[in-house]
């Protein structure tokens, strides 16, 4: 899965004040990150707030994507759930003929066994045409994936062809690279350790901050892919206190303020989540202008 290698970012669903989808919003951070070096982009993952979206909405934000990437960049698209017949039966109704992969969190809440999530998983390769990214996001869900099961699912199944690794250990990353197939993607789902991860044998990263600095960030990881080390590691030192800003609040609150600020398109988030505080704002707006 070449097109998986590199820099995949996490889309936000832009919103107006009044909180309904901002579709022009949404295409500037298409555009915006297609422009400046992003490889591929995700659709619908957790930093969409698509846990907010109706169907209804969701779709709009399909269609909108589809639309103004004109096959420009590899999509792939968030399916997942604590539900594993209505994963399945959402994957088996759903067209991906414009999506390169399915991006499948762990179940979370539940909080199954090692066995369940195995076999959540195998539930949904069997339903599935498309290629499955698997979502290891522990501080979410509440469960790990133990490398164990993500080397067992790598081997048993085909179409299983990479996991975003987002439980912030280096060492499980590592196991992960050592242990799985050939040609199976540990994809980095933090960007703070991704240069790291890459430098360890990672394939790259599905990033949040990579949306707001497309440019550095990508550019960042195609060093670490080169083994450019001390080039990569400048650019990651340049970016790391973004990296903590970002997601001090929560997230996508602080990534769609640095959209604000780059006047990409507005801030508002919906609830559960609340918009920012203005301290951490300042904190945000001063370091894009002294970037």
């Amino acid at each position: 899965m070449k097109e998986l290698i590199g820099t995949g970012v996490a889309l936000i669903t832009p919103f107006k004040e009044d909180f309904l989808v901002d579709v022009e919003g949404l295409k500037n951070v298409v555009n915006f990150n297609i422009d400046n070096g992003i490889d591929y982009l995700v659709v619908l993952g957790t930093t969409a707030e698509s846990a907010t979206l109706s169907k209804k909405e969701k779709q709009l934000v399909i269609d909108t994507i589809i639309e103004v990437n004109d096959g420009r960049l590899p999509l792939v698209l968030g399916i997942g759930g604590n539900n594993t017949a209505a994963v399945v039966e959402e994957i088996k109704t759903t067209n991906l003929s414009n999506f390169t992969a399915i991006l499948s969190v762990s179940p979370y809440y539940n909080k199954p066994s090692q066995e369940g999530i195995y076999q959540h998983f195998a539930a949904i390769s069997k339903a599935s045409d498309t290629p499955i990214i698997v979502y290891n996001v522990p501080g979410r869900t509440a469960s790990n994936i133990n490398p164990e099961t993500v080397i067992r699912l790598a081997n048993d199944f085909e179409n299983i062809v990479a996991i975003k690794e987002a439980a912030g250990d280096i060492v499980q990353a590592m196991k992960l690279i050592d242990g799985c197939p050939e040609g199976f993607l540990v994809i980095s789902g933090d960007d703070m350790i991704t240069l790291s991860m890459v430098l360890a044998g990672g394939a790259g990263v599905i990033s949040v901050i990579g949306e707001g600095f497309p440019k550095e960030f990508s550019e960042m990881v195609k060093l670490g892919l080169d083994k450019k080390v001390a080039e990569a590691y400048k650019i990651h030192y340049k970016l790391a206190p973004a990296i903590d800003f970002i997601f001090a609040e929560g997230n996508p609150v602080g990534i769609k303020a640095v959209f604000k600020k780059l006047e990409i398109c507005g801030d508002t988030v919906r609830l559960p989540l609340v918009g920012i505080s203005e301290n951490l704002r300042s904190e945000i707006d001063s370091f894009i202008d002294k970037f």
